[in-house]
């Protein structure tokens, strides 16, 4: 089955945090890399990617980022090549990206939150609109979170609110970031800017997602695709 053309070639995992929630089991153990029913959270990632024909990957260390690269290499098992943007500090998600953005090329490129499972289809990731700066994956905010991040009517994020909660995938332009510095900085200012521009454009996901920051959404992960 070939790829969908809006579909981009590159995605950048971001896996550099240290799950301070997920402490102690954290303080040993990458959070993308804990264990999803024997596997590294991280390796169910790349074959979503994968199976959606987005072969170039970047993932960004920091915390026991060694461990890493020590377990996936240059990522051949999986049918894809994996890079890494490695930083002495950690950069936050913005900062992040802006660090590896030479690993990321001219074209937009998707990112992922390295602490999702979801069973989203990555080759139905809506086209970047021409008006967009950024797309947005989101989802009705589900009964685990207090509060949501936006509010979304017609393709569109309308604002901040509690209705949608942002799923940690999301399609991005790279000069977003032409003006910045590989410095500390939250890629939520981005997506709150291109909101006020009326730029970030959106799709909703109904189907089944999970960000695992606590000890009890792992645990529901496991359960939940348990044999």
């Amino acid at each position: 089955m070939s790829t969908p053309e809006h579909v981009p070639e590159t995605a950048m995992i971001l896996a550099a945090g240290r799950g301070e929630r997920l402490r102690p089991l954290t303080d040993h153990t990458p959070k993308p890399m804990v264990d999803v029913q024997g596997r590294p959270l991280l390796a169910h990632q790349i074959e979503w990617l994968a199976r959606a024909g987005i072969t170039e990957l970047v993932i960004n260390l920091h915390h026991l980022g060694e461990q890493i690269e020590a377990h996936f290499g240059d990522g051949g098992e999986f049918g894809v090549r994996i890079r890494y943007s490695r930083e002495e500090t950690l950069l936050e998600t913005g900062g992040g990206i802006v660090n590896a953005l030479p690993l990321l090329g001219d074209a937009p490129f998707l990112i992922l939150n390295g602490d999702i499972f979801t069973d989203f289809p990555f080759a139905s990731l809506s086209p970047l609109p021409d008006w967009a700066d950024i797309h947005l994956v989101v989802t009705p905010k589900p009964d685990f979170r207090e509060r949501g991040d936006f509010e979304y009517a017609d393709g569109r994020i309308t604002a901040r609110g509690d209705s949608y909660v942002y799923c940690g995938i999301a399609l991005l332009r790279p000069d977003i970031f032409a003006a910045d510095r590989a410095e500390p900085f939250s890629l939520r200012d981005r997506f709150f800017s291109a909101m006020d521009r009326g730029t970030l454009s959106a799709q909703v996901w109904d189907g089944y997602w999970i960000d695992i920051g606590s000890q009890a959404q792992l645990d529901a992960v496991n359960a939940r695709i348990a044999p």
